[in-house]
């Protein structure tokens, strides 16, 4: 039997980020994240109790005791209406750092119409090929230096996408008023190996100064289309409508 873990929140919301922006997402939020981004909003306490939002956009929380297993979290997510939503999101922090926990959560999670929606920071490989076979689509994000003050994964990347892209997959790029043109034109090149559409999302939060000038954004759009054949550009629309 697998180990319980610790979840921040269970809620429904649009889909903020990428293609499938502004569809309906079940988000089961995980605790934790191995890389510690710059620009991250999430954070980092560990919380004794997970937060279960029953009626969505109310603001109004259910407070369950940490940490849960997997049946416990199909049984609060059954609750939520499933079906009525798009895709189940599996967000955090990292969801991968529990790549046993997801094998066992994921058969309780049937219903949604495309199923069960990973969102990952692209750096967990061997814990992605113990989940792929189960996940529907895979968000991956590309970590540009620029952006997370961080060094670059870009091996690594290359290696999580081998495993990824046996199923949908879509790559999205956070971009600051720093990003080159060579480091999207990196991503592009990932985004085309894997046949994937590639997000470039401006860095939004307290960080307004170093987010990229329309301008900035149409030219890093620009290089990454001699790449790549579907380049967008697209905000956190969530935080436009004041969601989580």
């Amino acid at each position: 039997m697998v180990a319980p873990v610790i979840l921040r929140e269970i809620f429904t919301s649009v889909q903020g980020e990428g293609p499938y922006v502004g569809c309906r997402h079940l988000f089961v939020r995980f605790v934790g994240c191995n890389l510690g981004c710059g620009y991250c909003d999430t954070p980092r306490e560990i919380p004794t109790r997970c937060r279960v939002e029953m009626k969505p956009g109310s603001g109004k929380f259910v407070s369950i005791p940490n940490p849960l297993t997997p049946e416990e979290v199909g049984v609060l997510v059954s609750g939520l209406n499933v079906a009525g939503h798009h895709a189940v999101s599996l967000t955090g922090g990292e969801p991968l750092l529990y790549p046993d926990f997801i094998r066992e959560l994921i058969p309780h999670l049937h219903g949604a119409h495309r199923g069960v929606y990973l969102e990952t920071n692209g750096t967990l490989v061997e814990e992605m090929k113990a989940v792929v076979d189960l996940v529907d689509v895979t968000s991956m994000d590309i970590k540009l230096p620029s952006a997370t003050g961080m060094a670059p994964f870009w091996e690594t990347h290359a290696r999580f996408l081998e495993v990824a892209r046996k199923k949908e997959v879509i790559l999205k790029a956070v971009v600051s008023a720093k990003t080159s043109c060579e480091e999207v034109s990196a991503a592009a090149e990932l985004a085309m190996t894997a046949g994937s559409v590639l997000v470039l999302q401006p860095i939004t939060g307290n960080v307004s100064g170093e987010r990229p000038t329309p301008a900035e954004l149409l030219k890093l759009q620009v290089k990454a289309l001699e790449v790549a054949r579907d380049v967008r550009v697209i905000p956190q629309v969530h935080r436009l409508c004041g969601m989580l």
